[in-house]
């Protein structure tokens, strides 16, 4: 059985967000949405009321994600998991705040998330992986996407109740994993809204992710140190002004800190409009360069989310040749995370286990151990 390795920092990471799974995207699973006019988890369990919601969402935890899906996971060359989860992973006595989208109920959310996390953590352990901890929603949301629990609502920053939980969320995830073996980092923020035009209803000043982070470095290294579990920020997607942004957290104050950087090719329109060859050459070389650029100009690099995605259909040779190149260029940081283990349509560009199956590679995944 594959072991984790005693020096986790010093291995090249290799492996699959767990999405879908703790924090709701409804275009991952559309039959669990069934009745719900929304994409996020707070319409879920809003409109589905308390009764109907937990039933529906505990029997998805516990069929969604199993430990024979690690045990698929570390079989097939990876050795880490992402898990994303909600502000709310501890329950209604945790006391999360309220927001508007709640109605009458200040708090909708069906509790039983930990336990499932105590879990994955019981599962990577007996199966060899890593975990990364993602702070997928804060409160308010901090970007206005499904993802980030409340569409079409980008609140986190403006209220300093909603900040204020958010780092005690890091604060108690760390006191809760810090010391497990699985744990390779907690990644503070997910996607923070990346918008710099101040007229912008949705704008997030630098100055607040910037102060975030500190404070969220702070409390989850009162229970997890520098040696047992990384802090993670993401990029923001703050294009050239990422070392401004971040490159203060490289310094002697802050320790194992890395930063995190979604890629994807299907998301802009210079993106969709490229060919296959185009996929490719874009990641041989912009990837490739930029996280040559982030790694050892900025903070140590992970790329947290990629995935298969583009503007078109692609045949099966065109999917593995953009595979490979993706995968070759992440070789330039620290590792990757792809987006997702699974999605319920079964299409091969999102879902992992779907493009295996499919005939993917997955010897592709055997990276070398990074050195030094």
């Amino acid at each position: 059985m594959t072991r984790i390795p005693e020096n986790k920092f010093g291995v090249h990471v290799r492996g699959v967000n767990l999405g879908g799974w703790l924090v709701l995207e409804r275009w991952m699973k559309e039959s669990l949405f069934a009745g719900v006019n929304g994409k996020d988890e707070t319409a879920f369990c809003v409109q589905l009321g308390r009764e109907e919601a937990t039933r529906r969402l505990r029997e998805h935890w516990d069929t969604w994600i199993t430990e024979a899906d690690f045990a698929w996971i570390a079989d097939h060359g990876l050795n880490a998991v992402r898990i994303p989860v909600g502000h709310w992973i501890f329950g209604s006595a945790s006391g999360y705040p309220y927001h508007e989208r709640y109605g009458a109920d200040p708090h909708p959310y069906v509790d039983g998330g930990i336990e499932r996390l105590d879990w994955a953590f019981d599962w990577a352990e007996r199966h060899g992986l890593m975990v990364l901890v993602d702070l997928h929603c804060a409160p308010g949301c901090q970007n206005a996407f499904d993802n980030g629990g409340i569409e079409g609502v980008c609140d986190w920053h403006k209220r300093p109740e909603y900040v204020d939980f958010a780092v005690l969320t890091l604060e108690r995830l760390a006191e809760r994993y810090g010391g497990r073996k699985a744990l390779w980092g907690i990644e503070t923020l997910n996607e923070p809204r990346w918008d710099r035009r101040p007229e912008d209803p949705l704008f997030v000043p630098d100055e607040a992710i910037r102060d975030f982070n500190r404070r969220a470095y702070k409390a989850i290294r009162r229970h997890c140190p520098p040696e047992s579990g990384a802090v993670v920020l993401h990029d923001g997607f703050r294009g050239p002004r990422i070392g401004e942004l971040f490159g203060a957290f490289g310094g002697h104050a802050f320790r194992n800190v890395v930063l995190d950087a979604h890629r994807y090719q299907c998301f802009d329109d210079w993106h969709r409009s490229l060919d296959a060859a185009g996929n490719v050459c874009d990641a041989e070389e912009n990837l490739a360069a930029e996280l040559r650029e982030l790694d050892g100009n900025v903070l140590p690099t992970v790329v947290g989310e990629w995935s298969l995605g583009t503007g078109g259909p692609r045949t099966d040779e065109e999917r593995q040749a953009f595979f490979d190149a993706q995968i070759k260029a992440f070789e330039n940081g620290r590792g990757f995370f792809f987006w997702s283990y699974r999605i319920e349509s079964g299409n091969p560009a999102w879902s992992l286990r779907d493009a295996v199956e499919k005939g993917m590679r997955p010897s592709e995944f055997a990276i070398q151990p990074r050195r030094g």
